[in-house]
């Protein structure tokens, strides 16, 4: 009996527990659509469009190097010099032998002068006249090929300077002074600044799909606030060696005077589609029984809304049916939710995504 009059005590004593409702935490995006898509972006280097190896035409010692890296160079300025000695006695040894030829064609030409007035005279026979004649044409060539030997010469001696055939700056120096360098072998480097470009490598998956885009974004990275129009001006037929990439080639507009050479640069090719296209994370796709649904979120509650990809763009999935710009879409803990859950977004506000 005393047990029986403890357990009613204790019954009426308890309780029922109150039920709590399930709410989920969760992070979200509104969605947005854009006309313009981002294909891909990839960063490289302004270098010159045109830059030229310049190398002495005639072997010899440098003796003098009168620029740096980075010296801004006038067309004709001199920029290494050969020790000359050399070439200035071949040059002498030339213009000997021209006065050594002219001075045999002069006795030439007066002997012949004698032997017409003997054969006018009939003192010699004409066969004697035309040996003479013979021999004034044969020293007078000895003179032309002389005369050009010694201007061969002349200008041999001339190329022991090396002048800058173009205006620009100085991009690289590959000889020093005291170093003995074959005829043609690249010394100096000088690059034009009116004409620049972005160099950088792309995937061979992309080369194709890229080669069409018209339009090519360039930000400099000292100076992203201000990006410019480029345009694709050169795509290589084969691919780097050790990269296994493709160069391609932007050109710069003349009016992106801020970029220097050597600079980062970052090359962003766009797409424009005739209509808006909706992008998603990854991370909100739902997969269950081979379909394919994201959960959107409506006064707190989600709904499992099933969609069609079209295809990938980086991180993010391009949706071509089943959702439009404004619906808010659970982008984390996809898999711990029901239909009719109640959920909670983090944060303040929830953020929009990226129109690109």
């Amino acid at each position: 009996m005393m047990l029986l009059a403890v357990a009613a005590l204790l019954a009426a004593c308890s309780k029922p527990a109150e039920k709590t409702e399930d709410i989920r935490p969760v992070r979200a995006v509104v969605l947005a659509g854009a006309t313009v898509d981002v294909a891909a972006e990839f960063s490289g280097e302004v270098r010159a469009r045109y830059e030229s190896r310049l190398g002495f035409r005639v072997p010899g010692k440098i003796v003098a190097r009168k620029v740096e890296v980075g010296s801004t160079v006038k067309k004709g300025q001199v920029l290494m010099q050969l020790d000359p000695q050399d070439l200035q006695l071949s040059q002498a040894q030339a213009q000997a032998s021209l006065r050594a030829a002219e001075t045999s064609r002069d006795l030439a030409d007066a002997e012949l002068k004698r032997y017409r007035e003997l054969r006018r005279q009939n003192f010699v026979s004409q066969a004697v006249l035309d040996q003479r004649e013979s021999a004034y044409q044969s020293a007078q060539a000895n003179v032309e090929a002389a005369r050009a030997l010694y201007r061969a010469q002349s200008n041999q001696a001339g190329y022991a300077s090396l002048t800058a055939d173009i205006d620009g700056v100085v991009t690289a120096i590959d000889a020093e002074a005291g170093q003995v360098v074959a005829a043609g072998t690249p010394v100096v480097r000088v690059a034009r600044t009116d004409e620049k470009e972005i160099v950088f490598g792309v995937p061979e998956d992309k080369v194709d799909e890229l080669r069409k885009l018209a339009t090519v974004k360039v930000r400099l990275w000292a100076d992203p606030e201000h990006p410019f129009t480029g345009k694709i001006r050169e795509v290589a037929p084969v691919a780097d060696a050790a990269t296994r990439t493709y160069a391609f080639k932007v050109s710069l507009p003349p009016e992106m005077t801020s970029a220097k050479l050597g600079m980062t640069a970052v090359a962003q090719f766009e797409s424009h589609s005739a209509e808006p296209r909706i992008k998603v994370p990854l991370s909100a796709l739902y997969h269950e029984k081979n379909a394919t649904s994201v959960w959107t979120v409506e006064q707190g509650v989600v709904k499992l809304v099933p969609v069609t990809v079209a295809g990938a763009d980086g991180n993010e999935l391009i949706v071509a049916s089943g959702l439009k710009a404004g619906q808010t879409v659970v982008t984390a803990g996809v898999h711990l939710l029901k239909p009719g859950q109640k959920v909670t977004i983090l944060g303040d506000d929830v953020p929009k995504a990226a129109a690109k």
